[in-house]
């Protein structure tokens, strides 16, 4: 596995690690042994983590991105970045790009949304104050 190529294993551990993510913030797991472990884990700091996977990605990525780097700030890139790209396909698999529940939906604009200023059409307060 040394030999394998900077990106390769980049792509490899961007996978791994949104597959276990989404695997235990979503789904059950086989025998159902995820869904055994939420359900210890409660509504607790460690429930509340299994049921987000960009946390969860957080976790999971910071081993893998020893594949791609051993110096601390290498490291530490390499880190932010594979637990990046995990997010970003986890935003990227959902049903029409549809922002999670409980995150602020301004964060991921739907098609066609804008919230930039210069953009916006509604007509605030003063507006209709000043005409």
């Amino acid at each position: 596995m040394l030999d394998w190529s900077p990106w390769f294993r980049l792509t490899l551990s961007v996978l791994a690690t949104w597959r276990v993510s989404h695997l235990i913030a979503y789904e059950d797991g086989p025998f159902d042994v995820i869904v055994r472990l939420r359900r210890r884990a409660g509504d607790g700091v460690l429930g509340k983590l299994m049921d987000c996977p960009y946390c969860l990605s957080l976790w999971i990525a910071a081993p893998l991105a020893l594949l791609l780097a051993r110096e601390p700030g290498a490291w530490g890139v390499a880190w932010l970045a594979i637990s990046g790209g995990s997010s970003l396909l986890e935003i990227f698999s959902r049903p029409h790009r549809q922002p999670p529940v409980d995150m602020n939906p301004t964060m991921f604009p739907l098609e066609g949304a804008y919230d930039d200023v210069l953009l916006r059409t509604e007509t605030s307060d003063d507006d209709e104050l000043h005409p």
